[in-house]
């Protein structure tokens, strides 16, 4: 298998995986099975949260939560108290519930390896990491597997996101266009508690038994215009249409929320797969699909068109050199000049457009 294709479904597999993992754990829970266990982490904290708030809404009715349910934080506890509120039983009830939050702050956190080895049935134990993991060859990792439950939630790339957020739309019986899924990921990145939060905006907005979700929902219902962002300029750009880009530039550079570091990186992106694409055309002028697929891995095929445009408006050796420019100017951004960000944005894409 073409390691592009392999790599591409390995990511989708890695994505399902975590969710399927707290799909099962959150309707267990809601069933009120529960592990003794529960070892939440990594770098993406949607997950994790999710599956840590599912428990602690499900584990201990609320009249019986004074009594039965602790929440502590890694900064302010360590493996020996944790393990002396695992050890009680509970208050005139079936069940208690520990939670520990920011457990990647406690001291010794593998030791509670050896609570794990001789679990308290009446006890679950919740280790949310924030924004961290555990080395899986660690005592605690290897204890949790075998009597418990693990979440590990990687990052999700920006290569990656409109594919997550088809997939969390078609999980909630709806369908969003490729355009839309782009302007709500270049709005909300891919912070999937975002993406969430401004999901759960949109529907309160849609109209009822709406189950198609457009570009101009997204425009209405987030707030967020796509005349003016960055994957408009993108477009521009790989038109080369030079006065709507540098109007778009201009724009974008003076809104309050602009980062320039954010907005080179995601023109690096599309830089970077004008440049695979372009590269690809170069060896085989009439690619298949499925070629194109490897090429622009993680682009939507409503949108290779537009790819074909911009890679002969863009050859490889143009492509690298303002791959070059974007690379000097990310260093520029972060310090390495006086200029303002908005100017030195606008000076970048005029340098783009005469490359």
């Amino acid at each position: 298998m073409n390691f592009f294709v392999y790599f591409r479904d390995a990511m989708a597999k890695k994505s399902e995986n975590t969710s399927s993992v707290c799909n099962r754990i959150i309707s267990d829970a809601r069933r009120g099975e529960f592990k003794p266990v529960y070892l939440l982490m990594g770098e993406e904290p949607y997950y994790p949260d999710l599956v840590c708030n599912e428990i602690q809404k499900c584990c201990i009715p609320e009249e019986d939560k004074d009594f039965n349910e602790t929440v502590c934080y890694g900064s302010e506890t360590d493996a020996a108290q944790v393990i002396s509120f695992a050890r009680r039983y509970p208050m005139m009830a079936d069940r208690q519930l520990i939670i520990v939050r920011e457990a990647q702050s406690m001291a010794k956190l593998d030791s509670l390896a050896i609570y794990c080895q001789d679990p308290l049935e009446s006890t679950v134990l919740v280790l949310l990491l924030r924004g961290a993991r555990i080395d899986r060859r660690s005592a605690l990792y290897k204890a949790v597997e075998k009597i418990g439950a693990i979440v590990d939630s990687p990052a999700v790339r920006d290569y990656e996101i409109e594919e997550w957020i088809a997939s969390y739309y078609a999980s909630r019986g709806l369908a969003i266009t490729p355009p839309a899924a782009e302007l709500l990921a270049e709005h909300a990145g891919t912070d999937l508690s975002r993406l969430a939060t401004e999901t759960d905006k949109l529907l309160r907005n849609l109209p009822e038994g709406a189950k198609n979700v457009t570009e101009e929902d997204v425009e209405k219902n987030v707030g967020f215009s796509r005349e003016y962002s960055i994957f408009e300029l993108s477009r521009e750009l790989s038109a080369g249409r030079a006065a709507k880009a540098l109007k778009i530039a201009c724009a974008i550079g003076t809104a309050a929320r602009f980062s320039m570091p954010a907005a080179t990186a995601m023109l690096y992106s599309n830089f970077s797969r004008i440049l695979r694409y372009g590269a690809m055309l170069q060896s085989n002028p009439n690619p298949g699909p499925e070629m194109k697929a490897r090429a622009l891995s993680g682009v939507n095929p409503y949108f290779y068109r537009e790819y074909d445009r911009a890679a002969r408006l863009y050859p490889p050796a143009k492509c690298m050199e303002i791959i070059s420019l974007l690379c000097e100017y990310d260093y520029f951004s972060k310090g390495g000049s006086p200029v303002p960000q908005d100017q030195l944005f606008v000076e970048l894409v005029s340098k783009i457009l005469r490359a």
